[in-house]
C-alpha cells in the first residue's frame, strides 16, 4: 500500500447497518437442542432449533469483563444460519468498510472510553455508533484483510488439526485399554475357528483380514508383534473383565502428583515470572495470556515448582479436573497452589497413557463427585490420583506411549506455531491499519 493511499474516518454509526432489533435472547430451560449455533458476547455458547440471522454478520461484544480485559476478541464473524442472543452487537457493512476489515480494526481499537458500567462493563449502541473508524479504499480494505485472514486461517488450520490428533489418541486409548477390542478380536476368532492374530491385527489397524497381507513386510511385522502383545483372554477383576494378565488399578500407579506453590497476596508484580493459576488450566494447552507475575527474587529455592514443555497440569479448584498441557515458555514460569501436576518418570515419553486418561470426560466428571466444597469446589491430589483403571501389560503399554508421545509433541509443535502466527498477526495488524507497513512489505504477504 503506498504512502499515497487515502485513508478516511467516519464513526461504526455510518458505515454500517445495525441488526440489534431481531436479537432475541431465550433462557437456557427454553433452549431446544438442535444444529444452529446460539450466539453470545464472546461466540457461541449453546445449539439451538432454530435461527433469526442468516448470512454473513458481524458479532460485537454488548456487555462483561472481557470488553476491558481482551483475553478473547469483542468482536467476530458469524456466518450461515444462527441465533443471537442480546449481549452482541449485530450489523452488516453499509458499502464503505467490509465488516472483515471493521472486524479486525476492532482487535486493534481502544473502545475503553465508550464503555459504561460500574461493576459489569457495557458497550451501549449508542457508544458502539460513535466509536471513529479509519479506513482506505475497498481495494485496500480487502488487500489488508487477505494478508490478516491468511495468518487466521492457518491459526484455525492448526487447531483443527490439533483436535484431530488428539481424537486419533483417544480413540486408540479407547480401543485398547477401555474397549479391549484387539483381545476380544482374538476371543471371537478362536470361538469361530479364525487366525486370533491376524483378527488382532485387523481390530488394531481398521483393515479387513483380506487387505493385511498388502501392507509392506516391515509394516506387517510390527502389527503382528503389536497384536501378540495382547491376550486372548479375559478375567474377572475389581474393574470387571479385563484381559488376562492386566491388572486393576489407579493413576498412581502410572504418574506422580504435585500440587503448586502457595503464592502470597504480596508475591504479585506487573513483571517477572508466569505463575499458572486455576483460570488458565482451561484449554487443552495451557494459555498463558492473563497470567500473574511474581518477583524474580520470590522464587528462589522453588525450582521444584518451574514449569517445563509437556508438563500435564490439572485444575483442582474451580475447573476441577481440568486438564491442559505446558507449550514451550519464553521465560522460566511457575505453578499456582490448587493446580497439580501430573508427572511420569520420563515426562512426553510415559506421558500417553495419562494425558489420554484425564482428558477423557469420564476423567473429569470422576473428579467432580469426588469434589467438595459449597463455595467453590475444590478436590485432593489423592482422589485425582485414585482414579481406578486398568494397568495394561509392559509391551503394550510401552507401544502405545511410544504412539502417543509423537501425537503430544505434534500438538504442542503446532500450537506453538499458531502462538508465533498469532504474535506476527498482532505486531502487523495495528501497522496495517495505519499506513505504516504496506500490504507488499508484510511478512505475511508472500504467503497469501
Amino acid at each position: 500500500m503506498s504512502s499515497d493511499v487515502q485513508w478516511f474516518e467516519k464513526t461504526l454509526g455510518e458505515v454500517t447497518v445495525n441488526h440489534d432489533w431481531k436479537r432475541r435472547p431465550v433462557k437456557e430451560s427454553e433452549r431446544k437442542k438442535g444444529p444452529y449455533p446460539y450466539y453470545g458476547a464472546s461466540g457461541i455458547v449453546d445449539c439451538v432449533d432454530g435461527y433469526i440471522f442468516e448470512g454473513q454478520h458481524l458479532l460485537i461484544a454488548e456487555d462483561g469483563e472481557n470488553l476491558q480485559t481482551r483475553q478473547t476478541p469483542i468482536a467476530f464473524m458469524a456466518d450461515g444460519k444462527f441465533w443471537v442472543n442480546n449481549h452482541a452487537h449485530i450489523v452488516t457493512g453499509n458499502g464503505e468498510v467490509t465488516i472483515e476489515y471493521l472486524n479486525y480494526f476492532l482487535q486493534n481499537a481502544d473502545v475503553q472510553s465508550y464503555l459504561t458500567g460500574a461493576v459489569m462493563p457495557k458497550l451501549t449502541q449508542g457508544n458502539l455508533n460513535r466509536i471513529p473508524v479509519r479506513y482506505p479504499a475497498l481495494v485496500y480494505q480487502k488487500a489488508i484483510v487477505r494478508v490478516l485472514a491468511s495468518l487466521d486461517r492457518k491459526i484455525d488450520l492448526n487447531r483443527r488439526i490439533n483436535q484431530t490428533l488428539e481424537a486419533m489418541a483417544q480413540a486408540i486409548f479407547k480401543s485398547w485399554f477401555v474397549d479391549f477390542d484387539p483381545v476380544k478380536a482374538k476371543i471371537a476368532a478362536l470361538q469361530e475357528g479364525r487366525d486370533p492374530l491376524r483378527a488382532a491385527m485387523s481390530a488394531i489397524s481398521g483393515k479387513p483380514d483380506a487387505d493385511l497381507a498388502a501392507l509392506p513386510c516391515e509394516q506387517y511385522k510390527q502389527l503382528a508383534a503389536t497384536a501378540a502383545l495382547f491376550p486372548d483372554e479375559m478375567e474377572a477383576s475389581a474393574l470387571g473383565e479385563i484381559p488376562r494378565g492386566w491388572e486393576a488399578g489407579s493413576l498412581s500407579d502410572f504418574a506422580c502428583f504435585q500440587n503448586g506453590y502457595a503464592f502470597k497476596a504480596k508475591d504479585w508484580t506487573d513483571l517477572g515470572h508466569p505463575v499458572i493459576k486455576i483460570g488458565n488450566v482451561k484449554p487443552g494447552i495451557i494459555g498463558l495470556s492473563g497470567c500473574s507475575f511474581v518477583a524474580h527474587e520470590t522464587v528462589n529455592g522453588l525450582d521444584r515448582f518451574s514449569l517445563k514443555r509437556g508438563d500435564l497440569l490439572v485444575g483442582m479448584t474451580g475447573y476441577v479436573g481440568e486438564t491442559g498441557l505446558v507449550p514451550a515458555l519464553d521465560s522460566v514460569a511457575y505453578f499456582n497452589q490448587r493446580v497439580g501436576r501430573i508427572s511420569t518418570a520420563n515426562g512426553m515419553n510415559d506421558i500417553g497413557y495419562p494425558f489420554c486418561l484425564v482428558r477423557n470426560p469420564a476423567y473429569r466428571a470422576y473428579a467432580e463427585s469426588k469434589a467438595h466444597g459449597s463455595a467453590q469446589a475444590n478436590v485432593s491430589g489423592k482422589d485425582l490420583m485414585d482414579y481406578p483403571l486398568v494397568v495394561p501389560g509392559t509391551g503394550v503399554l510401552n507401544i502405545f506411549n511410544a504412539q502417543a508421545a509423537k501425537i503430544i509433541s505434534a500438538l504442542l509443535s503446532y500450537h506453538e506455531e499458531s502462538q508465533s502466527l498469532a504474535a506476527l498477526r498482532d505486531t502487523i495488524l495495528p501497522k496495517l491499519l495505519s499506513g505504516e507497513l504496506s500490504v507488499t512489505d508484510s511478512p505475511a504477504e508472500a504467503e497469501v
